[in-house]
């Protein structure tokens, strides 16, 4: 997929790269800068390319209406090409270079635990527009992806009436994936059903022939999971190629959030249930208006949307324009007062309401089927809030807090 004036980074010998898009409206005023850290290469891609579309989307949108504040913004976009430490460097750049307003970027936990703690100790605003493992508190920071406590909430009551109660987990190696299959194991056992196995997995792990066999030995009626990233869309393909596919149900809490439906076959992805706050295929007059916006200023450049990630954050940049009206002002400590005011987004996904309690927010969340390269809308919940992380972080007892807490599941 190509992005839009994207160039190539030199490489880490030249020290920090150039950013790969740098532009503003002509608004005859200083610019407001916005820094985008997303995965144009490298294992992220999947997710950061949509990602990347929907943030220079969203710039242009505001820009075309007359900016913030009577001032163009000026996004600047960095390819970590999924590097840890292109990330630690790309946020230092963005808060003592480019004195950026805000930086809008993260796709892993870890890339956002890499980028979090140097953003807070150089007073720069963040959003992490993922949806994540949940319980990170921080008031610098604004979380807009939906939390287990809204999407495997939904998931698990859902699959385990319709396909049975023994389920094997598979999920990806680092606090995502454990943290997740911990969520999973509780909301199994709170419907009565038992999680036979949890089998973790490196990013970079592309042969699951002998995970295949584990979980046929095991036999369990459902399989759920938490991979991520390029390599383990292998999973898929050798599940399917298996002939398992046919035998076992699948459900996961990540298939979709990088386009898998594109890459892989129908034979391959169709029948796999995921829950989300955002499918491309949701029929509601203000998605229909946003793509239809969106595939006209895109062209055929525009990237199929999917699951959550790309769309959240384009809801993730309004909330923090929006936070900007308010203010009347891009002073980091006035924005974040005036979102912790509990700012509304009615956007593509439904209606996206601030938590001034954890800085997360309240969403609406969609269970979805794939089906023929995308996704078939089973339900929908409005309004689910973030209560995994309210169980552990109350911003507005605490300010200065800083950590991610992991919840205690009790199982």
């Amino acid at each position: 997929m190509k992005i839009k004036r994207r160039a190539a980074l030199k490489g880490l010998a030249a020290g920090l790269a150039a950013p790969l898009v740098l532009r503003h409206a002509a608004l005859g005023a200083d610019p407001i800068k916005v820094v985008g850290i997303h995965d144009a290469s490298g294992g992220l891609d999947i997710y950061g390319k949509p990602m990347i579309a929907c943030l220079d989307f969203a710039v242009d949108e505001v820009n075309a209406a007359g900016g913030l504040l009577g001032r163009p913004v000026q996004l600047i976009n960095y390819d970590p090409q999924s590097n840890i430490q292109l990330y630690t460097q790309f946020a230092t750049q963005a808060a003592t270079k480019d004195h950026a307003a805000v930086v809008q970027g993260g796709i892993t936990s870890a890339s956002r635990e890499a980028i979090r703690p140097i953003l807070d100790r150089y007073r720069t605003l963040y959003f992490y527009n993922t949806q994540y493992e949940g319980g990170v508190c921080d008031r610098n920071t604004f979380c807009t992806g939906s939390t287990p406590a809204q999407n495997v909430q939904k998931l698990m009551p859902y699959i385990m009436p319709k396909w049975g109660k023994k389920v094997y987990v598979i999920a990806a190696d680092y606090n995502y994936g454990q943290i997740t299959s911990k969520w999973i194991t509780k909301y199994t056992r709170d419907g009565g059903g038992s999680v036979l196995a949890v089998d973790f997995f490196p990013l970079d792990v592309t042969d699951f022939g002998p995970a295949i066999q584990k979980i046929q030995q095991a036999k369990p009626d459902i399989v759920v999971s938490a991979l991520v990233g390029g390599a383990h869309v292998s999973f898929y393909r050798q599940w399917a190629a298996s002939g398992m596919k046919s035998r076992i149900p699948m459900a996961s809490t990540t298939f979709g959030g990088g386009n898998e439906t594109l890459i892989l076959s129908p034979e391959e992805a169709d029948g796999i249930v995921c829950a989300y706050s955002y499918f491309q295929e949701i029929d509601t007059p203000a998605n229909k208006a946003f793509l239809e916006k969106f595939h006209a200023k895109m062209g055929p450049n525009a990237p199929y949307l999917g699951a959550e990630l790309a769309m959240r954050t384009y809801v993730g940049f309004n909330l923090w324009a929006e936070g900007v009206r308010k203010a009347g002002s891009i002073d980091r400590m006035k924005v974040i007062e005036a979102l912790e005011t509990g700012i509304v987004n009615h956007g593509p996904p439904g209606t996206t309401i601030i938590d001034p309690k954890t800085n997360h927010v309240t969403l609406d969340v969609y269970l979805a089927e794939a089906h023929d390269r995308g996704f078939k809308v089973l339900q929908s919940f409005p309004d689910q809030p973030p209560s995994d992380t309210q169980m552990v972080c109350d911003l507005q007892k605490h300010p200065n807090e800083n950590k991610q807490y992991v919840v205690d599941v009790k199982m």
